[in-house]
């Protein structure tokens, strides 16, 4: 386990540092041609780099969340089953979501063949195929996090707490921590209330 969580810690950081410098640059690259509207002339190559980098956010942001198991789901439905039923359908739906980003990125890479030789249509000299990329590399990276973040998702289904759960109950410990430490004991306020 200490081999998947330093793995998943080094993902987590890439997929951080990754999405942040796609956030910035596709804001600068807004903000650019929001500026020369006004000043002179809107880039020509402008619409079509935001759309790619947006895409590319979406897809780098979205392995991220999976990670973290952040993207929307019904654990309390699944809370709620027996345990014997619970389990199959946890195993079911990993292995669809896994299932479906192995075909998103076969189908990646089939997109990448078709576009051997192209180009972008603003920028001739960026290639199509450097573009499209994220396709096959963000299905890959949406199975390398599923599969890192599997084992405690499957631990927590099997003893029936959802994540949500887990979060309120590892903010109130951090809480509980916070104000020991600034004397905010129980028993500090009990007795600074008392007469």
């Amino acid at each position: 386990m200490g081999t998947v969580n330093t793995i998943s810690r080094i993902l987590e950081r890439l997929l951080e540092i990754i999405t942040v410098v796609l956030m910035v640059s596709l804001t600068l690259v807004v903000l650019y041609a929001v500026v020369t509207r006004y000043a002179w002339r809107t880039p020509s190559w402008y619409d079509e780099v935001a759309a790619i980098m947006l895409v590319w956010l979406t897809y780098y942001a979205g392995a991220l969340a999976a990670l973290k198991r952040g993207h929307i789901g019904v654990d309390g439905v699944l809370a709620a089953m027996p345990v014997h039923i619970r389990m199959p359908i946890a195993y079911l739906t990993e292995s669809l979501f896994i299932g479906f980003f192995l075909v998103l990125g076969w189908a990646g890479l089939v997109v990448l063949d078709v576009m051997q030789g192209m180009a972008l249509i603003t920028l001739r000299w960026v290639p199509l195929t450097f573009t499209q990329s994220v396709i096959p590399i963000g299905a890959a990276l949406f199975i390398i996090a599923q599969l890192l973040s599997m084992p405690a998702h499957l631990a927590r289904v099997r003893s029936g707490l959802t994540q949500e759960e887990e979060e309120i109950r590892h903010a109130i410990a951090e809480a509980e921590r916070d104000n020991a430490r600034a004397g905010f004991t129980a028993d500090a306020l009990t007795k600074r209330d008392q007469p």
